[in-house]
């Protein structure tokens, strides 16, 4: 291992978007840009001397994407060529900080495309054989569990053991949703956690979080009447990510069933919204948070087939996204 994660170093590389992610027309939607953002950083890492694949087979370290804050600036397309720039910012709350930055060519000029702020920890992970000690300039970031915070490593190399969030607890015979969700402008959804959502054996990643967030907002916009697909037909309209971010707080695990809790915060003057997304699994009775994140829609009318326009949003979908109108079924809505 030759430079500690934490150089000052600045590493570059190519990204192109994933066809996946090309779903409406030829753009690019946001968790597929958040992917881009994560093989940035891997890559930085891999560059620094820092590959996941050896961190895990040498020292039996996984190395997890904590934190991601992503804004988009520039819609992406299918076929662009992104040059990313990764910065390491030190050490975070939730481990190795870094910028990243995505540019794009248009018209002959370079213009920024994303700027994202991520947050890397180190998981020790007890399966399998014996490994080799962490080196001494990773081990800040060093956790037995993901979500812990650098606060609570007392000394240099110290492995942080705590979640920040306290549990909360649910009746035997109570609805877990029901309860997440009361008095609020919510949407609850339960799924069980598939293996492919997560990695290094058992751990859901931040992958499977942005994936989540992807599906808990298709569900709501259905489940309020204004589904994706019945603006898309009755109007030309798609909805646009211009942020999200999301945090893990602790872990979830495979299989087990995570609730996912969407809620509407802020409508500003017809234009976007924001919205926040809480995960929980329910061990022995409460109900541990395992990630928070936030995301902000707006929508756009399609124009061609490359081009599209921001729109404000008509009396249909502002009472649907406050709860007001639409097809509200016992998942949780209010």
């Amino acid at each position: 291992m030759s430079q500690p994660a934490t150089t000052d170093a600045v590493t570059r590389t190519e990204i192109r978007p994933r066809y996946e992610g090309s779903n409406i027309c030829t753009w690019i939607g946001f968790k597929h840009v958040n992917y881009m953002v994560e093989e940035a950083v891997y890559d930085h890492l891999r560059q620094q001397g820092h590959p996941a694949g050896e961190l895990y087979e040498r020292f039996g370290l996984g190395t997890d994407i904590t934190r991601i804050d992503t804004k988009i600036l520039t819609a992406f397309h299918i076929d662009d060529l992104a040059t990313a720039t990764v910065r390491p910012t030190g050490v975070t709350e939730r481990g190795a900080g870094f910028t990243v930055e995505l540019t794009v060519e248009r018209d002959g000029e370079t213009v920024r495309a994303v700027v994202s702020k991520v947050a890397v920890q180190l998981r020790l992970d007890p399966r399998g054989h014996a490994v080799e000690p962490a080196p001494a300039a990773l081990a800040p970031f060093v956790v037995d569990r993901l979500g812990a915070t650098a606060a609570t490593a007392t000394a240099a190399g110290a492995k942080a053991t705590t979640a920040a969030v306290e549990p909360v607890a649910v009746d035997a015979d109570g609805d877990p949703l029901a309860a997440l969700t009361a008095g609020g402008n919510s949407f609850g959804w339960a799924w069980r956690m598939p293996y492919f959502y997560c990695h290094f054996t058992e751990r859901v990643q931040m992958s499977g979080y942005l994936r989540q967030m992807e599906e808990v907002v298709d569900l709501f916009l259905e489940d309020r009447g204004v589904s994706i697909k019945t603006l898309l037909d009755e109007q030309d309209w798609i909805p646009v990510v211009p942020h999200s971010v999301i945090e893990i707080l602790d872990e979830a695990r495979m299989e087990e069933t995570l609730y996912t809790v969407y809620t509407v915060e802020n409508v500003f003057k017809r234009f976007t919204y924001t919205a926040r997304m809480d995960c929980y699994v329910l061990r022995d009775g409460e109900l541990v948070k395992t990630a928070t994140g936030k995301i902000t829609h707006g929508w756009a009318v399609i124009e061609n087939r490359r081009d599209w326009t921001l729109v404000d949003f008509d009396d249909r979908l502002l009472n649907g996204i406050n709860g007001k109108a639409g097809r509200i079924s016992g998942r949780g809505s209010a």
